[in-house]
């Protein structure tokens, strides 16, 4: 028989444990559309998409946590199109949404940048940007020597080649990592003093920024550098609370 727990007391402990209430973020962190009052199965996910929804119901998941969730600041507040077939599926069938964006990034063991350092055999040796969210370190896999090394190295182990920007043949000195659309965050990097950075996304200005500073960007996906923070979240309070919990992966190719 599935353990239930008090949803509320669900909320207070992801709060805390991801120390929610320092961030002034893009969106609100935590319970985002109310549902049923306990919780016994947890569907994680990096985004809060209707085919998410539709999988967790499938599973008769109590509750999604995800990266993405909703209401994000600057954008249409009416609930209609995208938003409300969304908003309808969870409210008609009373499912809890909850979303943790910056504090999943920031977290020092369960946060997205954190768990992509595991994945790619980083030491982590400091922090750099606004709330300390970008990360610096060593590549200490015995295979990288050379960007091109590294790309190879993400390519196995996170499922997809990332673009690479700079000379494939530079060595691997000082590693900055910032999971996402952190493309922005390259110059300080570069000041942080790193000679490779990677992120998720990149745009035009990230391009010749990094080629005229001598960096190597890797742009190793979105989706792709995102999707195990959530995952030991999920992991974690499960076990805590003794409940279920399962990882369904939306594939995004972005």
């Amino acid at each position: 028989m599935t353990r239930h727990i008090n949803r509320d007391e669900f909320s207070a402990y992801l709060g805390q444990t991801l120390n929610a209430a320092q961030y002034r973020d893009y969106c609100p962190n935590g319970l985002q559309v109310e549902g049923r009052a306990t919780v016994g199965r947890v569907v994680t996910g990096v985004t809060a998409s209707l085919a998410l929804i539709e999988a967790a119901l499938q599973w008769q998941a109590d509750a999604i946590l995800v990266h993405h969730g909703y209401f994000w600041r600057g954008e249409d507040m009416r609930v209609i199109g995208q938003k409300q077939r969304r908003l309808k599926l969870l409210l008609s069938n009373d499912i809890n949404l909850f979303g943790y964006h910056l504090p999943l990034d920031s977290h020092p063991e369960l946060g997205n940048n954190a768990q992509l350092a595991r994945r790619l055999d980083f030491d982590a040796t400091g922090r750099f940007g606004d709330n300390d969210i970008g990360w610096l370190g060593r590549c200490h896999a015995p295979s990288v020597k050379t960007a091109a090394d590294l790309a190879m190295l993400i390519e196995k182990r996170l499922g997809r080649m990332p673009l690479l920007i700079g000379d494939p043949q530079q060595a691997v000195g000082q590693v900055a990592w910032c999971t996402g659309a952190a493309q922005g965050m390259l110059g300080e990097a570069i000041e942080a003093g790193a000679s490779v950075y990677i992120s998720g996304e990149i745009s035009e200005p990230t391009v010749h920024l990094a080629r005229e500073t001598g960096t190597v960007y890797l742009a190793a996906g979105h989706h792709a550098t995102e999707r195990y923070g959530i995952q030991a979240l999920g992991e974690h309070v499960a076990a805590h609370f003794g409940i279920e919990h399962r990882f369904i992966d939306i594939d995004n190719p972005v």
